[in-house]
């Protein structure tokens, strides 16, 4: 089975973030950056089914600059087998990312395309379906259980207040959600052999963007507590200001 991983470099979300001086950006200055959480689990889930079948490829793909190698590398170093780095900046909508990875994938083997659900810095949730859509396989999101026998995959989508269980066969796309796996760390003999393992560069240009980003704002902070009181007398003030102020009952 030959399984390509699509990825992202995303800031680290203990980092602390800031505006950048434009207003409508991110300072990267000094900024960690790691490879998207959501993204490990896929890279993860492409291991499990390398190993499971005992033989095949993962390959691992992003877009982005000359700094994504360093991510790139993560991966090889938890096990995959090769990279390709897309030399471009992916957009802010997600439909010009999505374009520059399907076009990259359409001149490449594959039987199976996996995902993040989404990736940390944007929040989007668009990137895979779109990608499903370009190339005109099926796709399934938000993916808890992944098996695949033979050219039959059946996945568990997390849907709201249950689970939802589909099949489609090969090939496809699936985005992984948290709870998957549990993804490996990188062995230090995982991350020497990362070094000598085939990185290839394509030059794509950058992703067209919709989308405008116009302004960043940090969210508002929290108010102060307030103490209404003690033991059954604050009850019926703090019953007033769950009703009044916080209007939740």
């Amino acid at each position: 089975m030959k399984i390509i991983v699509c990825i992202k470099r995303v800031p680290d979300s203990e980092s602390r973030i800031a505006k950048a001086k434009d207003g409508a950006s991110v300072d990267t200055q000094g900024l960690k950056f790691v490879l998207n959480p959501y993204d490990e689990y896929a890279v993860e889930g492409a291991l499990r089914l390398k190993e499971a079948a005992g033989d095949g490829s993962v390959t691992v793909m992003t877009l982005g600059g000359e700094e994504s190698k360093e991510t790139l590398r993560t991966a090889l170093a938890m096990g995959a087998d090769q990279a390709v780095l897309l030399k471009g900046q992916p957009s802010v909508d997600g439909l010009g990312t999505a374009q520059k990875l399907a076009g990259a994938l359409e001149g490449r083997e594959y039987d199976l395309l996996l995902f993040g659900k989404q990736a940390i810095d944007d929040d989007n949730l668009q990137v895979p379906a779109m990608v499903a859509e370009l190339l005109g396989v099926p796709c399934a999101t938000v993916v808890v259980e992944l098996q695949v026998e033979g050219k039959v995959v059946t996945a568990t989508r997390e849907i709201e207040g249950g689970h939802e269980i589909v099949e489609f066969e090969l090939p496809g796309v699936v985005a992984a959600q948290k709870g998957l796996n549990e993804p490996r760390y990188p062995s230090l003999k995982g991350i020497m052999q990362a070094k000598k393992k085939p990185l290839e560069e394509v030059d794509v240009g950058d992703a067209e963007s919709h989308l405008e980003v116009i302004e960043v704002m940090n969210p508002p902070g929290r108010s102060a507590g307030v103490i209404v009181g003690e033991g059954a007398d604050a009850v019926p003030e703090l019953v007033r200001r769950l009703r009044e102020e916080a209007k939740v009952i």
